[in-house]
Formats: C-alpha cells, structure tokens, sequence
C-alpha cells in the first residue's frame, strides 16, 4: 500500500510537506503542492482521513437529517447541501428523521455519536428533544426550512409574502371564497403561511372565514381529505391555495375524484413549485422556493460557525418567485425574477 513516504520521496519533498498541503495546516509553495498533488495522483495514494481525524478531531464530514425520501422538496435541498459540503472538502451523512419527533432524536444521536463536526437538520413540529441534545453537547447546528428561535443558526424561504401574492393575486381575478389548505400544525412554514393568508386577505378587504382554511398535515393522504372538507361547506372555495407539492398533489386527486376542472370550475394555485408542475394541464400556478440555494446557504453558515465558534446566530431568508401559469384561471406569462437574498440578524 502506498504511504505518505513513497508520496514524499516521488515528489522529491518531507514526508511534513506532504501533510500540510494533504491536511491545509500550513500555506505550501504552488509548484511545491504540485508536485505532491501529481505524486499522489500517479502512486493512487489514498489519504486516511480516519487517522487524520484522531489528531485534528474533525473528521471533514456534516450530518444532515432531512426527510429527503418522504419529502421531495427536501431532495433539492439535500442537493445544494451536498454540492457545498464537496466543494468545501467535506463529506455527508444523511439520515432521514420522517418528521417524527421521537426518530429524529434518535438520528441526530446517531450523527453525533459518528463525530461529525457539525449538523444540518431539518425539525420536526415537535424538535424540543433533539434541539436539547444539540444544545447541551454544543454540536455545531444550523437550522433549516423550518425555525427553531432565534439564537440559532437557521435558513429557510420567505413564507408569509409569497402565499400574501398568492391570495392577491388570486382576489385580484375576482375570487372572495379562497380556501386555504395549510400544514402540519407546530411548524414555523406552517405557521407562516397561515399568516400569509390571512394577511392576504385582509389586504383586499376579504374576511377570514375558519370554514375556508383545512389542514392537510403537510401531506398528499391529508391535502385529499382537507380539500374534499373544503368543497363540502355550504360556501365551498371557488380557489384553493395548497401550502406545499405535497399537498398540491393530494388537492389534485381530490379535485379529479369530485369532477371538477381546474380552472374553469375552481382555481389552484400552490406554495412549492417542481419539476413536473408545467406537465400538468392546466399548468400550474406555483410559488418556487430556491431550495438548492437553502441547502447552499446551510453549508456556509455551518462553515462559518466551525471557524467563529462564538459569533452570534444568524437567521438568512431567501426569496421565492411567483410563477404564472394558468391553474390560477390566468393566461401564460413570464416568472418574476427573484429579488436578492435577504439575511436578518435578530438581536438587531
């Protein structure tokens, strides 16, 4: 097996040299690395980064909890985190909580006992477990989608503005029954969105009625349920808002299953946008969340509290885009390009 020896002597430099441009403890001479790189690709050295782990105590490696298999809008996600940690020469640990409280103590336990050097976790409605895990063994923890409080690092989408357009965009075609099926109670999207809403609907002089907004628990089997609720009140919605892809999907069969076309019999526009809403005839009206740039944005923050350990907390929003298509009951036009990324500090 080729050793950090047989690298040093075919470069013709110290057995320390080749470590410091392996491990970056120290700035190496351009040609010096050079030629340490190009031994190491021709003798196919490969470096042990568990021996190297003992020594530094990071391991180069980042947990992410996500419920990336029951969630596809986290599977984007898990794409910008991925493309951040390799470009910064970490590796991922992915575990999947299912946004089950109890499990997703269990997972961050089992990150935690990998040494991983920090985490990105995406919380349950319920995180109070798993946060205090975190928080008692001082593990490096960035936040993401959904909020935790403010003394923590977290990243997430604008949630209240974009469902607000929603609704005005909505009232503005004519609709004053817009119904509304929302999330998984506790969580902060949910919650968000909900004031969206209602904020929405304040703006164009609509009053909010409880019988127009259902939940659907942030799933396609509950979005079904909640829609078929909606159309069944003796003021049914002449729109629905769906508070996530999920939901979309469950809202869409329900719709199927009544008889109903969108949009000559109901309108429907959704919070979450993918890939294959422009298949759907009609095509639908979404809000798009910039879910790889979330993902992207979690590594940085993660990086920057391994190097300032003591600087305080931060909260980033990113912006989504407002896509017009036609299940609103409106013709085709151009998305609006997304403003520039917003970040909050929220001890200012």
């Amino acid at each position: 097996m080729t050793t950090m020896t047989d690298v040093a002597r075919r470069a013709g430099v110290s057995v320390a040299t080749v470590s410091h441009v392996l491990n970056d403890t120290r700035p190496v001479r351009p040609d010096t690395r050079a030629a340490v790189l190009g031994a190491i690709e021709e003798l196919g050295y490969t470096h042990n980064t568990l021996a190297r782990s003992l020594v530094t105590s990071r391991t180069r490696s980042i947990g992410l909890a996500v419920s990336a298999i029951s969630n596809p809008y986290f599977t984007e996600i898990l794409q910008g985190v991925e493309a951040g940690a390799l470009a910064a020469g970490y590796s991922l640990l992915l575990t999947d909580p299912h946004d089950d409280p109890r499990h997703e103590r269990t997972v961050v336990q089992l990150l935690h006992e990998r040494r991983v050097d920090g985490m990105i976790v995406a919380p349950s409605a319920e995180p109070a477990a798993m946060v205090e895990y975190l928080a008692r063994r001082e593990v490096p923890t960035v936040f993401l989608d959904r909020l935790v409080g403010d003394d923590h690092d977290q990243v997430c989408a604008e949630n209240s503005g974009p469902v607000r357009q929603l609704v005005e965009h909505l009232a503005e075609l004519g609709h004053t029954r817009i119904g509304l099926v929302a999330g998984l109670p506790g969580l902060s999207t949910t919650t968000e969105r909900v004031e969206g809403y209602r904020e929405g609907l304040h703006s164009r002089g609509l009053p909010f009625a409880p019988g127009l907004l259902a939940g659907g628990n942030s799933e396609a089997a509950g979005a079904q349920d909640a829609t078929r609720r909606l159309l069944a009140a003796p003021q049914p919605p002449t729109a629905i808002i769906t508070a996530n892809n999920a939901m979309t999907i469950g809202a869409l069969r329900a719709l199927r299953e009544l008889g109903l076309e969108v949009p000559r019999d109901i309108a429907l526009a959704c919070f979450d946008d993918f890939s294959w809403a422009d298949l759907f005839t009609p095509r639908l009206t979404a809000i798009a969340q910039p879910s790889k740039d979330i993902g992207a944005a979690a590594v940085r923050l993660l990086l920057e509290r391994l190097a300032e350990p003591d600087r305080p907390p931060r909260t980033v929003r990113l912006p989504c885009t407002f896509v017009h298509r036609t299940s609103c009951g409106c013709a085709e036009s151009a998305p609006a390009t997304p403003p520039a990324a917003q970040e909050r500090n929220p001890t200012s």
